[in-house]
């Protein structure tokens, strides 16, 4: 009942409250946060931190001039200025979840907000940011790029909505400056619903924030009253963001469900920032998933499913050297691995059949280069927040060798990615290449080459909405795949909307068009997002030409609702039609889900990896 009254709340205070936290985009400020701090300087100088440093000489380092031009230049690194000088004071400002924003900490919010901001959401707590999400403290040194870093870590938290950092100069002393804070959280607590009937439903709880520490605990079950395989199921997973300055995470998986069994403990540290050195990583588990299959047996295309139980461990450890002592973006990184497979069921085994259930040992090293930096950006994957857009490039190289129950062999694997925004105002563009194979006695087995482009356009304004365009196209050829192992272009993987294994091959070529259109309205309290999407694939078996396979189709429009300031997932209605897809019961498909907020993909290198087929 407590938690059916606070989502009654919700929708009585967005029925009732005339503006939402997001009033300054509705009214028509989309523009980069970049040019938006003149009034913030002069807002923040009436708030309670403010009056604490009453009589400083403010001055925030973002620009203040609307020329849109100037804003690649101020991206470089806003904090450059201020580089060598002391840290005094640090002063965290927490917003209330709804009313302000980061852009405008003065808005208050109504009654209702104020009162849910306050009853039913725990805060995280000071303490918590100061000793864990920081990157720096009271009496270092300005270092320009972990102030950068750290603004961008902070947005990345998934219990944070927003976040900013500002330099408050002090009119007394010029080599000591303060430093501000800023941050606002999500509402922690997600449901998770679903089901036709009381004979069939899902239903999960998660707290992203509990108590106000940063911690994710997240409880699930399921009933499928008719299912032969598992009628009740369950899920438990905890995770700590991070142990004190550490940055290092811990998660507990507890999961017994229809498709996947699996308990494991994972502690782990990616290279969060340009400034970390040392990263890794260890998990420990057991894990039985039940495979769904397509073969021909006999000429006939048959379904399999059968369980595959296996214990694993897996570990690496990575160290980055800076290579240019006047570009800390640029890294070089070296790191090892190390992972164990045991299967206890699985489907039969032979030397050169159904390689990927091998019981096995792998050991992989990797060296890459890297150079990465972000600019901000918005209305990309996101509603309204501040989105920090990768750009750089990357190359890895990787060998390895495996201990298997059928002998020994080597891996050798490279990739290269590089992503930027194009020049005059076109749009962004990523690309990303890679290729690897097993190698034994000379001969390829189980490889995979790769290529995906991903491009979206920059923003354009309709009437007092906006809208972008996203373009993806990717190529995967699979090189002496077992019969087994192959690809799907169903879903995510090509045809949006479909799921159908009758779209396999060991190689494969996909386009995807999605135009997105960001409302300028809200549906009690949810930004709105209107698409239309085209989606087409070609996928082959090893004995056909790709060029001679069908061109499997999709096309379809939707909505998508979301509040940045929820920790729900983004929901989707979505219409579809699909002339040519086997195994559907009609061409026409309509669907209604949701889905976590999609990310740019980085330019960090992290463990060394076996290159999959997918």
């Amino acid at each position: 009942m407590k938690y059916l009254f606070i989502i009654l709340l919700f929708v009585t205070q967005h029925i009732f409250a005339q503006k939402s936290f997001l009033d300054s985009l509705n009214s028509g400020k989309s523009i980069e946060d970049s040019v938006m701090y003149a009034k913030l300087k002069q807002k923040l100088s009436k708030s309670k931190v403010g009056k604490q440093v009453y009589g400083t000489l403010f001055r925030d380092v973002y620009n203040t001039n609307s020329n849109k031009n100037e804003i690649s230049q101020i991206e470089i690194n806003p904090f450059d200025k201020y580089d060598g000088k002391v840290i005094g004071k640090i002063f965290i400002r927490k917003l209330e979840i709804f009313g302000p924003s980061v852009n405008d900490t003065t808005r208050k919010g109504n009654r209702i907000e104020h009162f849910a901001s306050k009853s039913f959401h725990y805060n995280t707590r000071e303490t918590v940011i100061r000793k864990s999400f920081l990157l720096f403290k009271e009496g270092d040194k300005i270092n320009p790029q972990t102030l950068k870093d750290n603004e961008r870590l902070l947005r990345a938290n998934p219990i944070i909505h927003d976040a900013r950092i500002l330099i408050l100069e002090r009119k007394d002393v010029s080599w000591v400056v303060d430093v501000l804070v800023i941050t606002q959280d999500v509402w922690s607590i997600n449901f998770d619903i679903s089901g036709s009937s009381l004979n069939d439903f899902a239903f999960g709880v998660e707290d992203r924030n509990f108590q106000g520490r940063g911690h994710s605990l997240l409880n699930k079950i399921t009933w499928r009253g008719n299912d032969p395989y598992q009628r009740f199921g369950w899920r438990s997973i905890y995770t700590v963001p991070y142990f004190g300055n550490s940055f290092i995470t811990g998660q507990i998986k507890l999961i017994n469900e229809r498709d996947l069994t699996q308990y494991s403990a994972h502690i782990f540290r990616p290279f969060l920032t340009v400034e970390t050195h040392n990263a890794g990583s260890l998990e420990l588990g057991y894990a039985k998933v039940l495979e769904y299959k397509k073969l021909f047996i006999n000429g006939i295309d048959s379904s399999l499913v059968f369980p595959v139980s296996y214990f694993y461990s897996d570990a690496w450890l990575g160290h980055a050297f800076r290579l240019d002592a006047s570009n800390r973006n640029k890294q070089l990184v070296v790191a090892i691995r190390r992972s164990n497979y045991e299967y206890r069921k699985r489907p039969e085994v032979r030397s050169d059949f159904n390689k990927i259930y091998w019981n096995r040992t792998t050991w992989l090293a990797s060296v890459g280069f890297s150079n990465r930096n972000y600019q901000r950006d918005f209305l990309i994957y996101g509603y309204g927040r501040t989105e920090d857009v990768p750009v750089g490039n990357l190359f890895a190289f990787t060998l390895g060798t495996e201990n298997t129950e059928f002998g020994n062999r080597n891996y050798a694997g490279i990739q290269f990615a590089k992503g930027k925004y194009l020049p005059s105002d076109k749009g962004y563009f990523y690309l990303l290449a890679n290729a690897g194979t097993y190698l034994k006695q000379k001969a390829t087995q189980q490889g995979v080459i790769g290529v995906q482009s991903f491009y979206f356009s920059r923003l354009m304004k309709i009437a007092k909405s906006q809208t972008r365009q996203f373009i993806n196209i990717g190529l995967t050829y699979g090189i002496n795949r077992d019969e087994l192992d192959y690809l799907n272009i169903s879903g995510k993987d090509g045809i949006l909307g479909v799921n159908s294994e009758g779209l396999r091959g060991d190689k494969r070529l996909t386009f995807g068009y999605e135009s997105v259109l960001f409302s300028h309205k809200s549906i009690v309290g949810f930004r709105v997002a209107y698409f239309g999407f085209v989606n087409l694939g070609l996928v082959s078996l090893k004995d056909k030409l790709l060029i001679e396979s069908k061109l499997y189709q999709g096309y379809g429009v939707g909505l998508r609702l979301r509040n940045e300031n929820l920790t729900f997932n983004t929901f989707q209605i979505r219409l579809g039609y699909y002339p040519n897809i086997p195994n559907i019961s009609s061409a026409f498909r309509f669907a209604f889900d949701g889905s976590q907020p999609l990310k740019l993909r980085d330019f960090d290198i992290s463990a060394p990896t076996i290159l999959p087929l997918r």
